[in-house]
């Protein structure tokens, strides 16, 4: 934590002296009170390095976490575990990882199956400390998922927008072709309209001679319809159905505007700054132009966007006056927005942020206000205080300038206060200081290069011309199959630098980092000007009021709960048992404390673990519940990056996935990819009876005899209904036996071997099958634990659920464990040579480089067989938090 105090320099005086904190000054209270909320209730940021920007079923998503402590910049060292999710266009998880951070580090991979569709997917990635401030600002990435060599149908989709009156019309034409472009003509497709949830039409259609249909949309509320999607389902002449699912970003045609003065409100006969930003409904920026006009219907002042349909104009607002904005928009129409009213009394605080070695600030007080009061300046970010200082009110304007040099990279707040510590007006201002990134460079690559060569390439990294010790992701592709797009590229420095502080969807982040002139520098304040947002509640922390944090930061894997009696009394001095048979066979025990409480912690087992907990009382009875200690799962909100969704994924990603299309089929040559989903219809013939989510390791219903649920349905314990019923099975002081077996049949249940568990120690209302395994053919596979047979027992969750009780005093467990990170492969020509095309998408990807005290680091791999211009990107952090993001190119003939 940094307090750093500046000279002020107020119009006609030439110096002002500042004192530091004051035992009896109740500002020099607040911030203390900040210091020590900081400091109790830490917050973190993630950046995922992704290897590339877009994807195909069939890739691979490589990725490097870094997670930073807001407080310090650098690696956090309070999370040890990050959940890193895949959603589907249909805000669905379909794969969720938890990883270890060590240091604040960690890396992961998705494989995408073709059980997946095409479509925008969502990378998001969080801590459980990060879900106490919301989604708004987890890492939330849109990316695009194209699907070529495991599709069928394809499908492209125009949309003709109007507007009458209050209903808004959209005409969908929708085309189908298969791989090669051939269209399906005469074919019928069925298709639900949804708009927010909500079904708008549904009905069929047959496509015409070029394969096309066509949607007529009518949105009769576009208030409160706003996107939606279209669910179309073709019928193939072989009665294959295929479900496509089309995103609809909009319905309207129609550009929102919305007007921001600079520090929070207006003030009458003071000049403001007044910012803006026109959105049209696709969630993008759009370029406006217009004039203001008083409600006297006099022209003020005329406006017009220099960026993504951001800008900003100059008003004093006059007592007794409105205003409106006339804006024109790029199709010709005019519409007419009211500006915020202006108040009689208040605060103005006008910065200029334009040059680049300091900022200039201005404080504007009404007439009333002058000589009344003090107030307070405060520059902080993230809660670390960089300056304070007090400003008289002895005149109607006071200025004052900060040293860029001082102040980090970021987002920084200034916050102007009376003298009852309460806000009266707020800016933001974006700094990016060279002095906290990491030159990389390297020392030996050439310009051109041959297919397969050798890349030996030497780095270095230092700051302020000093080495680093860094820890570095570095990922190369072929700009040929995969064009980068770098104005919306999402990197470590938009990451943790910008997007990780602002709410909502910022469009093209990389643009704002790609330049340092002042056309930059104006359109980065224009958006925090229309998107900053107040993040600290002032008058909580100067009343002390502690926030309430739901969610802890997350340091093991535990397990962890309750022990009570069954009218929830707690059982002290219990004794609380945890087997497991896939996590790697073990057994521990513990006692329950005086509130019947139990915990097993520094565990750590993978995501496939499953557990059997067992508990009794101080008398070793087992009649008493187990309640664990469950975190909830983190909902899914609606996508925020509307922006960035790609109504015809495949056609975007034409070239990309043709590329695709070849790596993988050479992939499938050789066995290393196949596909799971080719089959139209699989036909069972013999098979009696289903069994579903068996652990059964011959494969679920192989098996001498099979005992569902409705077979039980009348038995009140499993060990009567087994005796006698099934050939060759006796049983014994609750035990299952074979004959002529000294030994009890093993009991498998939802996939864990269970030592010493009795048949009735199940409740038979929970079971959904059981797999009895007799004979050798089907007992074998389980080795020695197989030789007296097996009873595989499959409860009706199926293990579908993490948890499920079987009788009192025992339940199974299948909590979230660390996601395996696999190694990305890269070939070794040089020992192992391979003359089979060598088509690899992502040419190399290491998540694991660490720069040695000299700040050096090599790295070494083959290029493909396919030409073209190579791209290295190299990202990376050092101990302090300092960020590198480096390019390089080089050709391949």
């Amino acid at each position: 934590m940094k307090t750093r105090f500046f000279a002020l320099c107020v119009l006609l005086i030439t110096t002002l002296g500042v004192s530091a904190f004051v035992a009896d000054d109740p500002f020099a209270e607040l911030l203390k009170r900040l210091t020590e909320f900081t400091k109790k209730y830490p917050q973190e940021k993630v950046h995922l390095h992704l290897d590339k920007p877009y994807y195909a079923i069939g890739d691979d998503i490589w990725f490097k976490a870094y997670v930073t402590d807001t407080r310090t910049t650098a690696l956090t060292t309070v999370s040890k575990i990050l959940y890193v999710e895949l959603i589907d266009e249909k805000d669905s998880l379909k794969q969720q990882l938890k990883l270890p951070l060590l240091n604040g580090i960690g890396w992961g991979d998705f494989k995408l199956p073709d059980s997946l569709y095409e479509g925008n997917y969502r990378i998001r990635a969080y801590t459980q400390l990060m879900r106490n401030a919301g989604p708004n600002f987890f890492f939330d990435k849109t990316i695009k998922i194209g699907n070529s060599w495991a599709n069928k149908v394809f499908v492209k989709t125009n949309y003709l927008f109007s507007q009458e009156g209050n209903q808004e019309k959209v005409n969908s034409t929708i085309q189908f072709t298969d791989k090669t472009g051939k269209p399906f003509g005469n074919t019928e497709v069925s298709y639900i309209v949804e708009l927010s949830a909500r079904t708008i039409t549904k009905g069929k259609a047959t496509t015409n001679e070029q394969g096309e249909i066509t949607i007529p949309i009518v949105n009769t509320q576009p208030n409160i319809y706003k996107t939606g999607k279209i669910t179309a389902t073709i019928t193939l002449a072989d009665k294959q159905k295929i479900t496509k699912l089309i995103p609809l970003t909009t319905t309207s045609v129609l550009t929102d505007v919305q007007f921001f003065p600079e520090s929070g409100t207006l003030v009458q006969n003071l000049p403001s700054k007044i910012a803006f930003k026109a959105v049209n409904a696709n969630g993008k920026g759009e370029d406006i132009k217009g004039v203001i006009m008083d409600s006297d219907g006099t022209e003020i002042t005329s406006f017009e966007s220099s960026h993504l349909g951001m800008g900003s104009f100059f008003v004093s607002p006059q007592a007794g006056k409105t205003y409106r904005a006339k804006v024109k928009f790029k199709n010709g129409s005019e519409k007419m927005f009211n500006l915020p009213k202006a108040n009689v009394s208040g605060y103005v605080l006008s910065v200029n942020n334009a040059d680049t070695g300091k900022v200039n600030l201005k404080v504007l007080l009404s007439d009333d206000l002058i000589g009344k009061g003090r107030l307070n300046l405060l520059v902080q970010q993230n809660g670390s205080i960089y300056f304070s200082v007090k400003i008289p009110t002895g005149k109607n304007v006071a200025t004052a300038s900060l040293p860029k040099s001082e102040l980090p990279s970021g987002i920084i707040t200034i916050t102007l206060f009376n003298d009852e510590n309460a806000p009266v007006a707020e800016r933001l201002i974006f700094q990016n200081n060279k002095l906290d990134k990491i030159n990389v460079g390297v020392e030996n690559l050439k310009e051109g290069y041959q297919k397969r060569e050798l890349m030996s390439l030497n780095l270095s990294s230092t700051n302020t011309g000093k080495p680093i010790v860094g820890s570095f992701s570095v990922a190369v592709t072929n700009t040929t199959a995969i064009k980068p797009d770098p104005l919306n590229e999402t990197n470590i420095l938009t990451s943790l630098l910008l997007t990780s502080d602002l709410k909502g969807y910022v469009e093209n982040p990389n643009y704002y980092f790609m330049d340092a002139d002042l056309n930059t520098r104006l359109a980065l304040d224009h958006l925090l000007l229309t998107q900053g947002w107040r993040k600290i509640d002032w008058k909580a922390v100067d009343n002390s009021q502690l926030p309430v944090h739901n969610f802890q930061a997350e340091t093991e894997l535990k397990i962890s709960g309750t022990v009570t009696t069954n009218s929830g009394k707690p059982v002290p001095n219990g004794k609380v048992s945890l087997f497991s048979s896939s996590a790697g066979i073990f057994a521990i025990d513990t006692l329950t404390d005086a509130k019947g409480r139990f915990n097993f912690n520094k565990l750590e087992f993978p995501d496939s673990a499953k557990f059997v907990i067992q508990a009794r009382n101080e008398k070793g009875k087992r009649d008493v519940q187990i309640t664990l200690d469950i975190i909830p799962g983190q909902l899914i909100t609606s996508n925020k990056n509307i922006g960035d969704i790609e109504i015809n994924v495949n056609e975007q990603l034409k070239n990309y996935l043709q590329n695709s299309d070849d790596y993988f089929n050479e992939l499938t040559k050789r066995g290393v990819l196949s596909k799971t989903i080719q089959l139209k219809k699989v036909e069972i013939v013999g098979q009696k009876k289903l069994v579903e989510h068996s652990s059964n390791l011959n494969g679920a219903g192989r098996a001498d005899a099979i005992i569902t649920a409705k077979d039980l349905e009348n038995t009140p314990q499993l060990s009567m209904y087994l005796s006698g019923r099934i050939a060759g099975v006796t049983v014994r002081n609750g035990q299952a036996y074979l004959r002529q077996s000294s030994g009890p049949m093993n009991i498998v249940l939802d996939g864990m071997s269970m030592t010493g568990f009795s048949l009735d120690d199940i409740n038979v209302f929970d079971i959904e099958t059981i797999e009895v395994l007799k004979n050798i053919g089907n007992t074998a596979i389980y080795g020695s634990q197989g030789g007296n047979g097996v009873l595989v027992i499959t409860t009706k969750r199926g293990g579908s659920s993490s948890v499920s009780t079987y009788s009192p005093g025992i339940i199974t467990y299948s909590p979230k464990g660390y996601a395996i990170s696999r190694q990305f492969y890269s070939p070794k020509y040089d020992t192992h040579p391979d003359s089979r095309p060598d088509l690899r998408t992502t040419v190399y990807w290491n998540p694991n480089i660490l720069s040695d005290e000299k700040g050096k680091f090599k790295l070494e791999y083959f290029n493909t067989d396919e030409p073209g211009l190579y791209r290295i990107v190299i990202e990376g952090i050092d101990l302090l938090g300092n960020l590198a993001r480096e390019t390089f190119t080089y050709q391949v003939n």
